[in-house]
């Protein structure tokens, strides 16, 4: 670390960091808090999440204080006057904390209009952010669009100084047996027929097939708003699969996914807790590059169609939609199979 950087971190006490969403990239940030905390211990480091998110890191030790932002409610045109009262509120409220740093890890104008709220003298970001982002920033760190999310925070972490030879995930305390537990078999597989972006999900009637041909019992998990898609799966797998989505809290995610003996899912949030938790995931990707948010690690599978236009990331459904209407059932099931055994026989 050069001494100019030195000079820069030193007596660093109050940090912000500005995440708010989606359920994924929170679980990618972990590592960089673990790293900034290892850092400097005595800090005091809050946290910008939106509202719904924010019940995953309450009660985190290693945060001080959550700022939680309504941000899905500010794109609506009829509460514009309650949200730029709620946005000056935050500017207002951030400015008062006196922040030595802020981090912008999201890289998009409104995480970036946040970072400049703080009035941090120290205000980081990647270079390469979005919409105009890096103009908040007074150091911008380069983060290469190549490597997965987690290595690309910790370059700003190595920025700062942190050591970053470990990746470590500290989730907030949890219950480890919550009700829903009670309800699941012994053993279990988990699907998660979810996924935030449309062009992303694999058809529900696909996933309810693989399910009726897996050696488990299928546990079917996804939010509430989402319950149909789960139901569809389970209505479609010959009664080898059962529903739990909208039943369990975000933090009761993490001992559900954890007892379960491997996760079966698109591109979505719950399948970092999965990788996070060292559960084996067979990841489907379509649009997406599994480069930059396939699960993290090495005992993982990713399952994509081998395809000139992919990864295009698109965020609906493109159209033909090769990607994900090529990849087959047996396809899929054949590629578990062959982990599974794989896995199996490295253990014996």
């Amino acid at each position: 670390m050069a001494d100019a950087q030195k000079d820069l971190f030193a007596g660093v006490n109050r940090i912000l960091i500005v995440k708010p969403s989606a359920l994924g990239d929170i679980v990618h940030a972990m590592p960089f808090l673990y790293a900034l905390k290892q850092r400097f211990p005595w800090a005091r480091i809050d946290w910008v999440v939106a509202h719904g998110l924010h019940t995953f890191l309450e009660g985190h030790p290693m945060i001080n204080r959550l700022w939680v932002i309504n941000k899905d409610q500010w794109k609506k045109p009829a509460r514009l006057r309650l949200t730029l009262k709620e946005i000056n509120d935050l500017r207002r409220r951030l400015a008062e904390q006196h922040y030595d740093v802020c981090i912008d890890l999201s890289g998009l104008f409104r995480s970036g209009v946040i970072s400049a709220f703080s009035k941090a003298p120290v205000r980081l970001g990647f270079k390469e952010s979005d919409e105009g982002s890096p103009l908040f920033y007074t150091h911008k760190i380069h983060g290469s669009m190549n490597i997965h999310a987690i290595d690309r925070y910790l370059e700003i972490a190595r920025f700062m100084g942190c050591c970053v030879d470990k990746v470590k995930y500290p989730f907030a305390p949890y219950n480890p047996v919550p009700d829903i537990m009670k309800q699941l078999p012994d053993q279990y597989a988990i699907i998660c027929p979810s996924a935030g972006k449309p062009a992303n999900r694999w058809h529900a009637s696909k996933f309810g097939a693989l399910a009726s041909m897996l050696d488990l019992p299928a546990v079917v998990i996804a939010s509430a708003s989402e319950a149909d898609i789960a139901l569809a799966v389970e209505q479609s797998s010959k009664g080898n699969a059962v529903s739990i989505a909208g039943k369990t809290g975000l933090k009761d995610l993490l001992p559900v996914i954890a007892k379960s003996r491997y996760f079966i899912c698109n591109d979505t949030g719950p399948m970092h807790i999965a990788a996070a938790l060292d559960v084996p995931v067979f990841a489907i990707f379509g649009p997406a590059n599994p480069v930059r948010t396939g699960p993290y690690g090495f005992i993982h599978t990713v399952i994509q169609k081998d395809l000139e236009c992919s990864p295009c990331y698109a965020h609906t459904p493109c159209r033909h939609y090769r990607c994900m209407e090529e990849l087959t059932v047996p396809e899929v099931f054949e590629k578990i199979q062959y982990a599974l055994k794989n896995k199996k026989e490295t253990t014996v």
